[in-house]
């Protein structure tokens, strides 16, 4: 597939530098910060104390200050730099909005560039970083999410709501968003017990029909009870925020998924880190 590329006008930029600002973030954020460079970025999340996700967001280099860059939702921008700058307390850290010309790019498919970090998330997602310069787009942005979709990427804002859920439950454990291994953050115990207890019920996972799905929000039925809750979706492939053990019960037993009148067949993405639970 030919290259495409689109600049993310949902996304804007945070820029946090000083000279505490990688300790900062370390102990603060559920991803590595120590490997983000001009070619390699990270994905993660800030999270409460009792490990709910407050917001989740990308990191790139600043190589023009020597600190970091937060790819985050346009719309939680303000409140998000508001909650940075709220933990800096004394550390030598400056947290500001990062100007609207420098811009968010996703670019996918054939013949990438190696200069460029790659969205850690997944490899076929492509690149994903930020741009002062002018972008020729090749795409757009509704491309962008029906190529995420395809791949069973979520997003925030469209799969799930923030502050509402578990790392877990947007499958960031699988899309290298937790840093399991690197020390303590904000939340770490909860996702950490949940990690190795396997206590995760709710998972996004993929959704398709033979027409296209209902909008995002529709409740999701099985064996007549309310499953999970439909996420974004482009044609008859979508996501959806579901409780795996519910649903495994209720296919087991021949009784269909329905959203709105529609069935639906589910799917777990084929770099999941989970599976379907035990029938037992």
């Amino acid at each position: 597939m030919a290259s495409q590329r689109t600049i993310l006008t949902s996304r804007r930029l945070v820029k946090v530098f000083g000279e505490d600002a990688k300790e900062f973030l370390q102990n603060l954020v559920s991803c590595d910060v120590s490997n983000v460079s001009p070619t390699s970025s990270a994905f993660g999340a800030l999270l409460t104390p009792q490990g709910k996700l407050l917001w989740d967001f990308f990191i790139f280099a600043d190589e023009k200050t020597g600190g970091f860059l937060f790819d985050v939702d346009a719309e939680e921008m303000d409140a998000f730099a508001k909650r940075l700058a709220f933990y800096k307390l004394r550390a030598k850290v400056f947290v500001e909005p990062e100007a609207e010309t420098v811009r968010v790019v996703a670019q996918w498919g054939d013949t990438l560039r190696e200069d460029k970090p790659h969205d850690p998330r997944h490899a076929l997602m492509g690149l994903r970083y930020e741009s002062r310069q002018e972008v020729e787009e090749t795409a757009s942005e509704a491309d962008y999410h029906a190529h995420r979709i395809q791949l069973g990427i979520p997003q925030s804002g469209l799969d799930f709501k923030l502050a509402d859920v578990f790392p877990h439950d947007t499958d960031m454990d699988s899309l290298h968003g937790v840093a399991f291994s690197k020390g303590c953050f904000i939340g770490q115990e909860v996702v950490s017990r949940m990690k190795h207890r396997g206590t995760a019920r709710k998972r996004i996972i993929q959704v398709s029909a033979d027409h296209p799905l209902p909008a995002a929000g529709c409740d999701i039925l099985a064996d007549g009870k309310s499953v999970g809750t439909m996420g974004s979706s482009s044609g008859t492939n979508g996501l959806a925020l579901l409780r795996l053990d519910r649903v495994k019960a209720a296919t087991d037993k021949g009784a269909p998924l329905t959203c709105d009148g529609t069935v639906l067949t589910a799917t777990i993405q084929d770099w999941a880190g989970f599976d379907w639970p035990s029938s037992n």
